[in-house]
């Protein structure tokens, strides 16, 4: 079977994703995710290295399956998703090991900042909640990388003599508090301006901090970059919309369904059908005709 998934994985492209293996008898196996989907299963067709535990299963896979995702952070979620709706003999735990977390941006004067929590909460005025996140040592990250970028803490009312001595060394007041929110809230929106603005001067505070040798400095700002790119990564299979829909695509004689419970997508099926489905929501059609198009490659491939 090794040769039969490397001839298949040539056939998956090389973004992120989700993949499945299913055995003769049509049963799920296992559910990964993959930074590069092509590279990643195709090193099933190998000796498996640090996943020899899967060396069993390996024999037993007669079909892949696979869905493409806009980014590494969305597919973390789609895989952790699916399996905590079911957990397939050969995986070993339900979602992975990270902590789902939520950005809270507080506008108001006193408690003006950006901060990490573990829960949504209720809506309170003048607080916008961001995510969810997969990751609380990636979200802590961003957080700092934004504060770094468009400091809102220091624009606050409450802040002691030693803060607001230092704010005013940035520059900043309480008169920049609404414009350093909306600049953080465009950045955690991904708007494309905002978040390569963020990244440039992160970069240059980078930059600086490696001329000066403080390299212990660049490397922790390295670090915000990274995370910040997590936050802003495309990601639509978990939002905090508590959306209930079935996504449809078709492609080729094939049908691909993934159904979106609460904001997640806690489902994903895929079968022959002579007919196409309605439309998908615009906000899915590329999602939906890219994995549909996806399922109908690897159908051929398996013939």
């Amino acid at each position: 079977m090794t040769s039969a998934i490397r001839r298949l994985a040539a056939g998956l492209p090389r973004d992120p994703g989700v993949y499945r293996f299913r055995d003769a008898r049509g049963r799920v196996l296992y559910v990964g995710r993959a930074t590069e989907l092509r590279a990643r299963v195709g090193s099933y067709g190998g000796d498996l290295r640090d996943r020899r535990h899967l060396r069993r299963m390996v024999p037993a896979v007669t079909r892949i399956e696979a869905v493409a995702c806009e980014s590494v952070h969305e597919a973390a979620w789609l895989e952790r998703n699916l399996l905590e709706e079911s957990l397939p003999r050969w995986n070993r735990t339900a979602g992975g090991e990270e902590v789902p977390a939520y950005l809270r941006l507080d506008a108001r004067p006193a408690t003006a900042g950006l901060r990490l929590t573990h829960e949504a909460g209720p809506p309170v005025a003048g607080v916008r909640i961001f995510g969810p996140y997969l990751g609380g040592t990636r979200a802590r990250l961003a957080v700092s990388a934004l504060h770094r970028a468009h400091p809102l803490a220091a624009a606050g009312s409450g802040l002691t003599g030693a803060e607001r001595e230092l704010a005013a060394r940035r520059g900043v007041s309480a008169a920049d508090r609404e414009n350093l929110a909306e600049a953080v809230a465009a950045v955690l929106r991904r708007d494309p301006v905002a978040v390569a603005a963020a990244r440039r001067s992160l970069e240059t505070v980078r930059d600086r901090a490696a001329t000066a040798l403080a390299f212990e400095m660049a490397g922790r700002v390295q670090e915000e970059i990274r995370a910040l790119e997590w936050v802003t990564a495309a990601q639509q299979v978990t939002t905090l919309e508590p959306v209930d829909v079935t996504v449809q695509g078709w492609a080729d004689g094939w049908l691909v369904s993934f159904a979106v419970r609460a904001g997640r997508v806690r489902s994903w099926s895929q079968r022959r059908s002579a007919r196409p489905p309605q439309e998908p929501p615009p906000a899915w059609a590329g999602f939906a005709r890219r994995n549909a198009e996806l399922a109908a490659t690897l159908a051929r491939l398996a013939q």
